[in-house]
């Protein structure tokens, strides 16, 4: 018998299917570019660390990150429209979701998650949020004041946050769907940037010592 027998999940797949149209196109290009951002970023990030590539071709690490920054932050409204689109507007609604309750739930969540990412960007900057460290641009040191005092990775906690509240506010099955995709994607990049931006920082702060 499995250990997860009790689960229902021929009726989870039969919910998720009669109320999420795949198909849909607008809903293909949101789940591409929720994966494809975090990969980009990653992969020039790492490039440019290793090779300084991207500032040697624009003429300086500062200006080649605020680049990268002005591709992210496209790609980010090419992705939240086609989230918006392909989740909300052009997908069908839920009778249960489509309560108040989660409404007035949806538009507090989208709320603490903006506050979220827009104080991380107030606090680290145009640099410090789009991958400077990865340029040679580093923080003097650790921030720890709000909302790095809240959750490690605000970012991805407020983007995830914003994305789920506006499903919520939507009663849209797709949306909430697509929010998890978020979560797992995110989570999978942390792996992959924690232990590489603390590399970074390690070997700045050794090389101090050395001095």
């Amino acid at each position: 018998m499995s250990t997860f027998s009790f689960i229902p999940f021929d009726a989870i797949s039969k919910t998720i299917s009669s109320n999420i149209d795949f198909s849909n196109s607008h809903l293909k290009g949101a789940l591409f570019l929720i994966a494809f951002n975090p990969a980009l970023w990653n992969g020039v990030a790492r490039i440019e660390y290793k090779t300084k590539l991207f500032s040697k071709l624009t003429g300086s690490p500062r200006r080649a990150c605020y680049c990268l920054a002005f591709i992210i932050f496209t790609l980010g409204l090419g992705r939240d429209y086609l989230f918006k689109q392909g989740c909300c507007i052009e997908q069908v609604s839920n009778e249960f979701l489509s309560k108040p309750i989660f409404k007035i739930l949806g538009a507090l969540t989208f709320a603490a998650g903006q506050t979220l990412v827009l104080s991380s960007m107030y606090t680290l900057g145009i640099d410090g949020t789009y991958l400077g460290d990865y340029f040679g641009i580093l923080k003097d040191e650790r921030l720890t004041g709000f909302p790095f005092n809240v959750c490690e990775h605000p970012m991805y906690d407020g983007s995830t946050l914003s994305f789920l509240g506006t499903a919520l506010f939507y009663a849209s099955p797709a949306g909430v769907f697509t929010a998890g995709f978020v979560k797992l994607v995110y989570s999978i990049a942390q792996i992959f940037e924690g232990p590489f931006t603390a590399k970074i920082y390690a070997k700045r702060d050794a090389e101090r010592k050395q001095k």
